[in-house]
């Protein structure tokens, strides 16, 4: 590879790697997400990609080998006796199916399931935070986040206000140490209950259920927490002594209800591609009807000897896949299109949209990304518009239903002078965006510095 080519690609990846951690920052952290779950996706992938093709280019401290970020130092830092690990991703039958050989099938053939129909444990994919939570000799004793999958925070204070999690495991001989993982949500109802409240008080509103889940879980005043109406399903184990494990996770998950520990009843045991495809059909068709959110389908090999057998990578468990819902999409009419200041001057268009519900988030705004996207899919005000929620965080406008225009739709263009500080607009040539030329004199630009 040339040296400038070499130059390419090592920025492209620094690139990559610093827009990833601010996602990852604004999303695990922050509880802030600026970006899509599918935006995301797509970059990791294309980092994941660019670092296999050019493995000299890799470093440590990749965003890629990594679940995510380490926590703040708000709470005491808990390392996990087993990390939480993420899971790989589907988003397609077709990405399905190759997970499905390269992952199970492909490692199992000098065992005696090879070529056979493997039994997994399917269940919806909640939308909330995950959750490590420890029992000694059935009590609990320690709950926390799953940070970066290593070391997560210390919640107890929180995890004991939710009345779905047992302060004491029922039956008379507990395991001496039962580490088991979760997710905690806030049902659809209850969201929408506590941000009516909140709206009557003038209190901050919360963006969609798996926001309110996680910002409830980091307040440091667990009365706070208390007042949050969250839940919890249980989904599997991490550290465990003095226990006999079952053979299968849906054992496992029966044995979890017999210590009071609260699993989705919705999970279902089904056989080989075919029975996961019908699964998440069902699943998809009754997503709206369904009073928790949810943003996919988990599908895990059943056998914890096969479990055990497939093994791990470095960032995902090789017996377990998400199968990812595509984004969901509504329309609406287009109010006003305004231009946003960034930190370096760049001037991005806002559509103004009226809100609409779309998968569970109201959504009332739109980045139209830059000038020449605004005119390459020709949107005026007044336009009516079908908005993807597009991975659950950011919505994005993906048609304009030029049929339905109004006689008075009127076209914007980009603007000639600073919509915060009047200096004039430059756009440099050869570039896609407009910038305000008025550098730190600008409030919009010195205060996103």
């Amino acid at each position: 590879m040339a040296p400038k080519n070499e130059k390419v690609v090592f920025l492209k990846l620094e690139k990559l790697r610093e827009t990833i951690e601010q996602y990852n920052f604004a999303y695990y952290v922050l509880d802030d997400p600026v970006a899509s779950d599918s935006e995301y996706d797509r970059l990791m992938r294309q980092l994941e990609a660019l670092e296999e093709k050019y493995p000299n280019f890799s470093v440590l401290n990749s965003p890629s080998q990594r679940v995510g970020v380490r926590p703040i130092r708000e709470f005491k830092e808990v390392r996990h006796g087993l990390p939480m690990l993420s899971l790989e991703n589907a988003l397609s039958k077709t990405e399905l199916a190759n997970w499905l050989d390269r992952r199970v099938k492909r490692p199992l053939k000098a065992v005696e399931v090879a070529g056979t129909d493997i039994d997994f444990a399917a269940e919806p994919k909640l939308d909330g935070a995950a959750v490590s939570v420890r029992y000694e000799k059935g009590l609990l004793v320690l709950g926390c986040t799953r940070g970066d999958g290593n070391i997560g925070e210390d919640i107890t204070h929180n995890i004991r206000t939710i009345r779905a999690v047992p302060l004491r495991l029922k039956g008379r001989h507990p395991p001496s140490v039962l580490e088991v993982r979760g997710e905690v949500f806030m049902p659809k109802a209850n969201f929408m209950e506590y941000n009516a409240q909140a709206l009557e008080k003038d209190e901050k509103l919360f963006v969609n259920p798996r926001n309110a889940a996680a910002g409830s879980l980091r307040q440091l005043d667990p009365r706070l927490t208390a007042q949050r109406p969250l839940d919890i399903f249980f989904y599997g184990i991490g550290d465990v002594s003095g226990w006999n494990t079952p053979d299968s996770h849906s054992e496992l998950l029966k044995k979890l209800r017999d210590f009071g520990l609260k699993t989705c009843h919705d999970s279902k045991i089904v056989k080989g591609l075919q029975g996961c495809l019908d699964y998440y059909s069902s699943i998809s068709k009754k997503r709206d009807d369904l009073p928790y959110e949810i943003d996919g389908v988990v599908y895990k090999v059943d056998s914890l000897r096969i479990q055990s057998e497939l093994g791990l990578s470095r960032r995902h468990p090789n017996w377990a896949v998400a199968h990812k819902f595509p984004p969901q999409e509504e329309i609406t009419i287009v109010k006003s299109i305004e231009f946003q200041v960034g930190r370096t001057g760049a001037l991005t268009p806002v559509a103004r949209l009226h809100p609409v519900f779309v998968g569970g988030v109201t959504v009332s705004n739109a980045t139209l990304h830059n000038v020449d996207e605004l005119k390459r899919i020709d949107i005026r005000v007044g336009d009516s518009v079908i908005i993807s929620r597009a991975g659950d965080v950011i919505p994005k406008i993906v048609k304009v239903l030029r049929e339905r225009r109004p006689k008075n739709a009127s076209i914007v263009d980009a603007p000639r002078s600073c919509p915060i500080c009047s200096s004039d607009t430059i756009r440099a040539e050869g570039e896609t965006v407009v910038r305000c030329g008025g550098g730190l004199i600008c409030l919009a630009q010195l205060k996103e510095r």
